[in-house]
């Protein structure tokens, strides 16, 4: 089985966060100043993000920026 790329575990970190928030993707969008399709990408894997926008993101789940990354290996 392939090893998870390294933007698809940070989607999972973000996504468990939102989750753990009770955010939807919309919720978490407005709150970092970002479209829903964007969050919807970051989730899936399929964006590599910037660094202003993983602050936007970890201010927006109030978390610090470093707590995004702790799944990556």
């Amino acid at each position: 089985m392939p090893k998870a790329s390294t933007k698809s575990l940070f989607g999972m970190a973000l996504r468990a966060l939102r989750e753990e928030r009770g955010y939807s993707q919309e919720e978490l969008a407005e709150r970092a100043n970002l479209h829903r399709n964007y969050i919807g990408g970051v989730e899936r894997g399929e964006r590599n993000v910037g660094l202003e926008n993983i602050v936007k993101l970890a201010r927006a789940l109030s978390v610090r920026t470093k707590d995004l990354f702790e799944s990556l290996p």
